[in-house]
């Protein structure tokens, strides 16, 4: 099977070399790695040309927004499974991609996601976090969980289904695109108990409380417009457990 990978990306020129490093040393032999670019102001044009020898399409172009930009790259792509890399992160080995096609494929999935771990820029080798999807089932999209969106990789025929990212959420429209394909549970799909992307930290979501007040009320609002009962109290619940994986990364 063909995977697409979309990498999204805004004056990235330092760390994307690493993400494109990162698809074009995968051992799965039919990956289409595309790069939408904002209309960068830095040398992350250079750096394409430059180090990616294997993407397969290309785009510079001022945007609406990171949703806006993804769905550029999901609607040029092929592939029978997609998954969505950022511009800063990296797949954990180079055999990523073939485990999750041999998985969806043995199993006919909808969907697999895994694990992410969490690392500081100016210490690559050291893990702070990571990220369990397993904690995630469909009943919990109430109480604001999610898999890990960059870990996530759907058959297209999923995103032809339910639609591209909404583009009027600034930073959970991945958590809005989640909710509206699990919400009725019929969607084949499981969790692979391993790490499959390293993240660095610094990410909207994560950046700053205004961010996650943001984030939050977005949750709360995807929740209520895709049919999911819910209130704030339980969304903000979930935060306990996700400290922790700060403590035993």
């Amino acid at each position: 099977m063909k995977v697409s990978v979309v990498t999204v990306s805004r004056n990235s020129a330092v760390t994307l070399p690493d993400t494109l490093r990162s698809v074009a040393t995968q051992s799965h032999p039919n990956v289409e790695h595309i790069v939408i670019d904002g209309a960068s102001t830095d040398a992350t044009c250079e750096v394409v040309k430059r180090y990616g020898t294997h993407v397969a399409k290309f785009l510079s172009e001022p945007d609406r927004g990171i949703y806006d930009a993804m769905n550029k790259g999901l609607a040029m792509a092929t592939g029978d499974i997609v998954g969505f890399l950022n511009a800063d992160d990296r797949y954990a080995e180079e055999h990523v991609l073939e485990r999750v096609v041999r998985a969806m494929d043995k199993d006919n999935l909808d969907a697999l996601f895994g694990d992410v771990a969490f690392f500081r820029a100016d210490d690559p080798q050291r893990v702070v976090r990571r990220y369990r999807s397993d904690r995630f089932h469909p009943r919990r999209l109430a109480w604001g969980w999610m898999p890990a969106h960059p870990a996530l990789f759907m058959r297209r025929s999923v995103y032809q289904r339910v639609g591209p990212f909404r583009t009027d959420y600034r930073i959970a429209g991945d958590f809005e695109l989640i909710a509206r394909v699990f919400k009725d549970e019929k969607i084949r799909y499981r969790h692979l108990a391993e790490v499959l992307v390293m993240m660095r930290t610094g990410g909207v979501s994560t950046s700053g409380w205004r961010n996650t007040l943001i984030l939050n009320q977005e949750v709360l609002r995807a929740c209520r417009e895709n049919g999911i009962p819910t209130n704030l109290l339980k969304i903000l619940s979930k935060y306990p457990a996700k400290f922790l994986e700060y403590l035993w990364p």
